[in-house]
Order: structure tokens, then sequence, then C-alpha cells
């Protein structure tokens, strides 16, 4: 059974570890990882915000979701991942549902992910997504991401 518990000290390394794994398409197509995953300091730094969260499958780590408050009833997603072996299951989809739920008073959610993965694009598209832009987050490439957005309009 999936379920998510905020990250601890002692889940650091295997979260950098499945992220490497996760991520190691970007990798092979761009040439790069997103910036700092790769590092402990990075999981560290997350952790220590509250908004990190371990994806779970009875008592194993299989993937991690990062969340940044950016005040106001907006949060930004930075990253969901998920280890290989774990992925096509509907466990992103159950971390979306979780957030979303865990949140409920947030109203607009947002996201980049990489130009080139269109299995991200269709995943975040399926779950109300919408392509808001694109940025070069650096001069020397032809590297861009797509900006995405999600609002989440009043129950009433």
């Amino acid at each position: 059974m999936v379920h998510f518990n905020i990250v601890e000290k002692n889940d650091v390394e295997i979260l950098r570890n499945i992220s490497i794994k996760a991520f190691d398409d970007d990798l092979k197509k761009y040439g790069q990882l997103p910036p700092g995953i790769n590092s402990i300091k990075w999981h560290t730094s997350k952790l220590h915000s509250g908004l990190y969260y371990k994806i779970m499958i009875d008592d194993i780590i299989v993937g991690g979701i990062n969340l940044y408050d950016l005040k106001n009833g907006h949060f930004r997603l930075g990253a969901i991942f998920i280890s290989p072996e774990y992925q096509n299951q509907g466990i992103g989809t159950k971390a979306i549902e979780f957030i979303e739920k865990k949140y409920n008073k947030i109203k607009k959610w947002t996201l980049d992910t990489p130009y080139l993965n269109i299995a991200n694009h269709r995943f975040y598209e399926r779950h109300g997504y919408k392509r808001i832009g694109k940025i070069k987050p650096s001069k020397n490439d032809d590297f861009y991401l797509y900006l995405y957005e999600k609002e989440i309009s009043s129950q009433v």
C-alpha cells in the first residue's frame, strides 16, 4: 500500500540514490540532472522545510515529493520522483492526490518540467495542469523547461 511520510535525516541518502535513478533519462537526454538533486546537501536542505515527503510502499521508500510554499495560497511542486522499478504503477497519481488533499487550502500549484519529457507533460495535463509558458534556465544550451499551472477553484 502506498503512503507518504515526512522525510527524516536517515532517509536522505536513500532519496538521493532514488532521485539519481529516477532522473537518469534527463541525464541521457540533456546531459544534466535537475540542479542539486544528486547532492546530499540538496536533499538535507529540503527536509528542513517540512515540505519533503517520502513515498513508501509498505516499509520501502520508492520516491519523494518536494514542495515549496510560495505564500498566498500558492505552492510549487519542486519534484516528484519515483524509482524506475516502481514507475507506471499509479504512484505518481497517488502523490498528486495526496498533496492536493493534504494542502486542500492551496488554490494555485505551479511546476516546471523539461521540454522533451512528453510523459511528464501528459501526466501533469491529465491531472489538470495547463502549460503556461517556458523558460530557459541557462544561456549556454538549447535546454528549456515548460511551465505548468493548476488553479483550484473554491468548493461551494
